[in-house]
């Protein structure tokens, strides 16, 4: 979650109301027996085998979103793929492990310990005696130095994006040898294992101008088991080799390529041979599996074949019935065009079964956002009625039924199921009860079937869906807050990724009234007669609710392009759960490419759908992201990372304790009470951990749907063929000697 930042304010909350009475947060789980953790949800699928099967050189050809901007992951223009290099090829003093939980590295770190908490907390590393740099210099206290000067936010000199932690560090010395680097805290910090990972040399971190520019497009001293070769904007691609220096296992592989492939053009290149792993969609997760069934003749035709048979149909009718000339050759040419698409499909698809689909869930989640910052749901009381409004669990089984994946909601805002942090504290907001969210609406003033003013001249921009956007002073309470994410295979933002804004026409409304504008005549009770022509009254239960002349309708804004087909349906089921309780929701598709930079971060939207990555170090990286924001020096609104706007002092002050405190018990009580306050607050609404889909060549080992784990870039090769079995694995020919 430490990404990127911004959002407005919201005003302090210690509980929310019913109408019924009082919230109460419920007691923290993690008193009883029972670890509230649990499990994970799915586990890693990475086709794992034993080094020893697994053959010695082979080029990897893994697929990316983008070459990167900067190869420095503590600058503002990181993306995914700087992070995923930086794990190849730089030291990391911790890694996580299949539970999303931080483990230190035995590589790089034979031991690391808090040795004093008084007068000031003292951490101790003690660095593996094989640890150099790729020129052959020792890993030490000099680059444990140069990394802390350059992100402690003291010199501003250096384009840092991020320091936190490095700003409670009061010294780094070398400890009683060459092996010891001992770092003091001006202030206690929990997260402390959260720092030195990426380590970069000092020759990077040295100097101001060093970190800017030196590593943008190059790593000339590196400590991993690969090292860059060369960073290729033409090619589009990255090209990581084997780092002779590199003390640890030996990497089986030669090369990793990391290609630039967009989302909708990998079957294409999965089938052409020039891609060995990838990232999919569940349209192209689905293609790969039916590839891989037994072709017994007997198996239906789908896709391009199935137009092509359609086709023939067509045909032998018109010859049948005697269609004219013209016709005929138009159909004889519309035929051979499907032809050629059905034989191409058919090639795709004999080559995709060399193939198979690894899965597994993200350690991300996606979430309903609402912008409390004005409008209707700047009052509490709205967006509690629209949390109370959904069916999580039917969101959440929507989209990872139909892929196999477990299916639960998630339960919290700053961890997931299996990591310490984790506790489903949802009931903080109460379950799904369409009653009570209208019970709300009504307290709040929204009431089903009141008078609605028709609004002359009301011209929108083209493209703009939005609605209910005015705030109603008198009755706005808090604001709000949530997160930004985007990836490719379910269509959901995930922060760090900047798909934008441009305000498209929506196409996927839901259902409203008749046009109108007016659910009700002049304040007539229900069933009495209006104008000719005017909408029947719906029930009342589900009717239309409006206030001071006004409906209260939502704009949902969703990104358009490749990949975004789930989200869609994600948003009009919600669209279909808000119409229930009386909402509302006009669903707006913008531009891809600016749906975060001018939608969610300028905060244009009271409803959207984007993903946070989950972390190790929750009380770190999601403070920003739920801190109440507060007014900056020019007058403008400070909102970190807090989009939705939403925030309170109550929650700020739990992460601030939970950050201070070291007891690793207490912390997690601390950053759970937080969750249930978050909850309250009914900022964001977390529904469901993000499918990860992994195209993989049958013979690629130890890679694929990684889930929490960090992956282990030295194991992952081809399988020798002895270890293929009889037939081995189509394609694998290509691959496990190298490209």
């Amino acid at each position: 979650m430490s990404h990127d930042g911004i959002g407005p304010r919201a005003v302090l909350r210690s509980v929310a109301f019913l109408t019924a009475g009082m919230l109460t947060v419920p007691a923290l789980a993690g008193c009883g027996s029972e670890d509230p953790a649990g499990e994970p949800l799915a586990g890693a699928d990475v086709a794992a085998a034993d080094r020893s099967d697994i053959a010695d050189g082979g080029t990897l050809r893994w697929a990316v979103d983008t070459v990167p901007d900067t190869l420095n992951t503590f600058q503002a223009d990181a993306d995914t793929t700087t992070a995923r290099i930086a794990e190849a090829v730089l030291p990391s003093m911790y890694r996580t492990d299949g539970r999303g939980r931080a483990v230190r590295n035995a590589d790089y770190l034979a031991s690391a310990d808090v040795v004093d908490t008084e007068p000031k907390q003292v951490v101790v590393y003690r660095l593996a005696q094989q640890a150099v740099w790729s020129d052959g210099r020792e890993i030490g206290a000099a680059d444990f130095a140069a990394q802390w000067r350059a992100l402690s936010g003291k010199d501003t000199a250096y384009w840092t994006a991020r320091n936190a932690g490095y700003d409670r560090i009061e010294k780094v010395e070398r400890g009683r040898n060459d092996l010891e680097v001992k770092v003091t805290f001006s202030r206690p910090y929990a997260d402390w294992k959260s720092l030195f990972s990426p380590l970069y040399p000092k020759e990077v971190m040295g100097a101001p101008d060093s970190f800017n520019d030196g590593a943008r497009k190059k790593l000339k001293v590196t400590a991993g088991p690969f090292m860059v070769d060369k960073v290729d904007t033409k090619e589009d691609e990255v090209v990581l080799t084997r780092n002779p220096r590199w003390w640890g296992r030996a990497a089986r592989l030669q090369k990793i390529v990391l290609r630039a492939v967009p989302h909708d053009k990998r079957v294409s290149a999965l089938s052409d041979g020039t891609l060995d792993l990838a990232e999919i969609d569940p349209e192209a997760a689905r293609r790969i599996t039916v590839a891989a069934l037994p072709q017994d003749g007997n198996t239906p035709l789908m896709g391009p074949e199935a137009d092509r048979s359609a086709a023939d149909a067509l045909h032998s009718w018109a010859v049948a019935n005697g269609s004219d000339e013209d016709a005929a050759d138009e159909e004889i040419s519309a035929r051979e065009k499907l032809r050629k698409k059905a034989e191409k499909y058919a090639r795709q698809q004999k080559a995709l079964g060399g193939f198979e689909v690894r899965k597994s869930l993200e350690p991300a989640y996606t979430q309903l956002a609402l912008n409390g910052a004005e409008g209707p749901l700047s009052d509490e009381r709205v967006r509690r009625a629209v949390a109370r409004a959904l069916d999580r669990e039917d969101l959440a089984g929507a989209v990872l039924k139909p892929l196999g994946l477990p299916a639960e909601p998630v339960g919290s805002h700053l961890a997931l199921s299996g990591q310490a942090a984790y506790s489903d504290s949802s009931g903080a907001l109460g379950n799904p009860d369409a009653k009570e969210a209208r019970a709300l609406l009504s307290d709040a003033g929204w009431v089903p079937g009141g008078p609605v003013k028709e609004e002359k001249d009301s011209k929108k921009d083209e493209g703009e869906e939005a609605a209910g956007s005015e705030a109603d002073k008198e009755d706005t309470k808090d604001s709000g807050g949530s997160e930004d994410s985007g990836d490719g295979d379910d269509g959901t933002y995930v922060v760090g990724e900047d798909d934008g804004r441009n305000h498209g026409t929506g196409d996927g409304k839901a259902p409203h009234d008749s046009g109108t504008g007016q659910l009700k005549q002049g304040g007539a009770p229900a069933g009495a007669y209006a104008p000719k022509g005017t909408a029947a009254p719906a029930r009342a239960d589900t009717a239309p609710v409006a206030k001071d002349g006004k409906a209260l309708v939502l704009r949902f804004v969703l990104p358009s392009g490749p990949g975004s087909k789930t989200l869609e349906t994600v948003a009009g089921r919600i669209a279909e759960m808000l119409e229930k309780i009386g909402i509302r929701a006009d669903i707006s598709k913008v531009d891809n490419d600016s749906y975060f930079k001018d939608h969610i971060a300028s905060g244009d939207f009271d409803l959207a759908l984007y993903s946070w990555p989950a972390t190790a170090f929750p009380a770190t990286d999601a403070r920003p992201v739920y801190s109440k924001p507060v007014p900056a020096a020019d007058g403008s609104l400070n909102v970190e990372q807090n989009w939705t706007r939403v925030g309170t002092d109550q929650v700020d002050q739990l992460f601030d304790q939970a950050i201070a405190t070291l007891d690793d018990s207490e912390r997690r009580d601390l950053i759970r009470k937080a969750d249930s306050r978050i909850w309250a607050a009914a900022g964001s609404i977390p529904l469901y951990q993000r499918p990860q889909l992994v195209a993989a060549r049958k013979n690629l080992a130890n890679a694929g749907a990684f889930g929490f784990a960090t992956p282990v870039y030295e194991d992952m090769g081809f399988l020798k063929k002895s270890a293929q079995g009889p037939e081995g694995s189509p394609g694998a020919e290509n691959s496990d000697s190298g490209s």
